[in-house]
This record gives structure tokens, C-alpha cells and sequence, in this order.
């Protein structure tokens, strides 16, 4: 099983409690954010395939292909790949992000099984896909499936905020967030969105680029 699912703004706040607990210095950053948001998000096959389309492209970029993409009925496998090359290019594709989401499209996953499965395996399922990669896949666990202990060590903000918040020389890279973070289990998705939520005020109280 997939352990503790989080599904309301109450999980949420109940898991911020206790990283409280477990580090006042976490307490102090919940204390300047209040509230952290739920962010769940729905799961299965749009929802990967619109990740796939919004990677290195502006928001509105995004926007704009992933609703000629809707469409056009560009959301499923099946008219995926019945569409070939010309049709996905011209909904705003790039030849990559082409063959992304044609591998996407042949994978086959079960996505209602990965809805309980271990955390592991839905990450181990994920990046075995084409244009899938380690951080597509954490988000996607932490909020299409709602899982309670995920946290993004490669993020360069959840980074950031760890080294405002504990004063730390540089930023921590991966190795050493996976360190920082293992002391936050089993709340590491709360403690993913209390670092996102103190990043954004450390951001606009310091200037940080």
C-alpha cells in the first residue's frame, strides 16, 4: 500500500503540526506561511501527458498547446497515437515532446493501480516512461496520489528554502536534501509545501534571484 493518503486541508494542517514538533524551525517557518494549500490534483493519463507539455515552455505556452491538445481530443492514448507526428505538431508539439507522449501513450500503465501502490513503485513506474523524470514523477505522487512521505530533493526552491531556513552556507544539493528531509518522515509532502509556501515570503522579504 501507498501509506497515508493526504485528502483534506486538514491532513495538511494536522502534518505541518507535526513537523512543528519535530523541528521549531519548521514551526517558525508554518508560523510566517499560516495555512499551506491542499493542491491535490486529479490522476491518470491527462494529467502526466499535460506535465509532459509544460516542461521547458512558458506557462502561457502550455496553456495555449495543452487547449489545442483538448481540442483536438489529443488526451488519450489511443488518439495519441492515431494522430502520428503531423497531428501533435500541429497542435504545438515539439518532435521531442512528440515522441514523449507517444512512448506515454505505449506504456500501458495502470493508473488505477498505481493509485495504491508504494510510493517506490509508482516513482519506479513513472521513469521508466520517456520524458518522465524524477521530479514529474514525485509531484505526480505527491499530488495526483496523495501521497503523505514524497518530497522533491532535486527542487532548486524547496533547496533554496532549506538553506534560508537552517542557515546553511550553500544550498543543499540532492544528496544532502535527501539527508535534511529524512528527518521530516512520514510528513515529507507537507514538509515539501511548507518549504514552497516560506521560499515564496524568504523570496520577496530578501530578493533572492
Amino acid at each position: 500500500m501507498s501509506g497515508r493518503i493526504i485528502e483534506t486541508s486538514e491532513d495538511v494542517a494536522a502534518d505541518a503540526q507535526a513537523l512543528g514538533a519535530i523541528c521549531p524551525r519548521l514551526a517558525d517557518a508554518y508560523a510566517q506561511t499560516g495555512p499551506l494549500p491542499l493542491r491535490r490534483r486529479p490522476d491518470g493519463f491527462a494529467e502526466l501527458l499535460s506535465a509532459i507539455v509544460s516542461q521547458q515552455v512558458s506557462v502561457a505556452s502550455a496553456n495555449a498547446i495543452w487547449a489545442r491538445m483538448q481540442a483536438a481530443g489529443l488526451t488519450a492514448p489511443a488518439p495519441i497515437l492515431l494522430s502520428g507526428d503531423d497531428g501533435l505538431r500541429a497542435a504545438g508539439l515539439s518532435r521531442q515532446k512528440i515522441r514523449y507522449a507517444q512512448e506515454l501513450s505505449r506504456a500501458g500503465i495502470d493508473f488505477d493501480a498505481l493509485r495504491s501502490a508504494p510510493t517506490d513503485e509508482v516513482l519506479k513506474t513513472l521513469t521508466q516512461v520517456p520524458g518522465i523524470g524524477t521530479w514529474t514523477a514525485e509531484i505526480y505522487a505527491m499530488f495526483s496520489l496523495g501521497h503523505g512521505d514524497v518530497f522533491a530533493h532535486g527542487d532548486l526552491a524547496l533547496q533554496e528554502a532549506a538553506r534560508i531556513l537552517y542557515d546553511l552556507p550553500e544550498r543543499p544539493k540532492e544528496r544532502a536534501m535527501r539527508e535534511i528531509a529524512a528527518k521530516w518522515s512520514p510528513f515529507r509532502s507537507v514538509a515539501a509545501r511548507l518549504l514552497w509556501a516560506y521560499y515564496r515570503i524568504a523570496k520577496q522579504r530578501e530578493g533572492i534571484r
